[in-house]
């Protein structure tokens, strides 16, 4: 499938047609949201549609949970960050999560851990090119 995802404003966030190669996914394997998922449903290779995913439908509302505050001294092996940078950090179970650096003030940097496009309404236009009928179920 082909797809551009736009903002709000009408900017591009996303396009695997600036790359020309389709994405490639498979439904109910939860690498999608639930609205996106909706949409796609029962559509056949050759489709094409335009909708609209409201946040909650989407990647969800920005979350205070997701915004941490660590000392500027956690960054000395990383190096002095920028801000909107987005950097790796190592969770707990040693899982990896992409964080945004938002803010640095003093010693304190502002990393936020909501995904990049959590609040946003974000609108796509589809081109199914192929659905692979062995992926069916």
């Amino acid at each position: 499938m082909h797809f551009t995802l736009k903002l709000e404003d009408g900017s591009t966030a996303e396009s695997s047609r600036n790359s020309g190669k389709p994405a490639l996914f498979r439904l109910g394997d939860g690498s999608l949201s639930q609205g996106l998922e909706r949409e796609l449903l029962g559509l056949h290779a050759g489709d094409k549609k335009t909708f609209t995913l409201l946040p909650e439908d989407a990647f969800g509302t920005p979350s205070p949970d997701l915004i941490q505050y660590f000392s500027r001294r956690e960054f000395i092996d990383a190096g002095e960050p920028e801000i909107g940078a987005i950097m790796l950090f190592t969770a707990m179970d040693g899982s990896e999560m992409p964080g945004v650096i938002r803010e640095i003030s003093g010693d304190s940097i502002t990393v936020d851990f909501n995904h990049p496009l959590a609040g946003h309404t974000l609108h796509f236009d589809i081109d199914v090119l192929e659905i692979d009928p062995a992926l069916e179920s």
